[in-house]
């Protein structure tokens, strides 16, 4: 088996969001959505850039885009979690 002269190198992403807060017949709750995932954070502002002026994105403040720095193979949320349920 060979292996790999990367091995055990950390490899860092960048993960582009953007949230909102959305009202609807339920009430308010945050909206949020993955752009895409980068290999660098030039290319994760590049990538807003590209989408802010677009039909959605253009009704919204660039504040709402995030970039959230990743660990490739690492678990990002350990602990468990709950489930909230819309009602009327």
């Amino acid at each position: 088996m060979e292996v790999s002269a990367d091995m055990g190198k950390q490899t860092d992403v960048f993960m582009v969001w953007h949230r909102h807060e959305q009202t609807d017949d339920y009430g308010t709750h945050e909206e949020v959505k993955l752009i895409g995932v980068f290999s660098c954070e030039a290319k994760a502002r590049e990538a807003i850039a590209q989408v802010k002026e677009q039909e959605g994105f253009r009704d919204f403040p660039c504040t709402c885009f995030e970039i959230h720095k990743a660990i490739i193979d690492q678990v990002g949320w350990a602990d468990g979690f709950c489930t909230v349920h819309w009602t009327e």
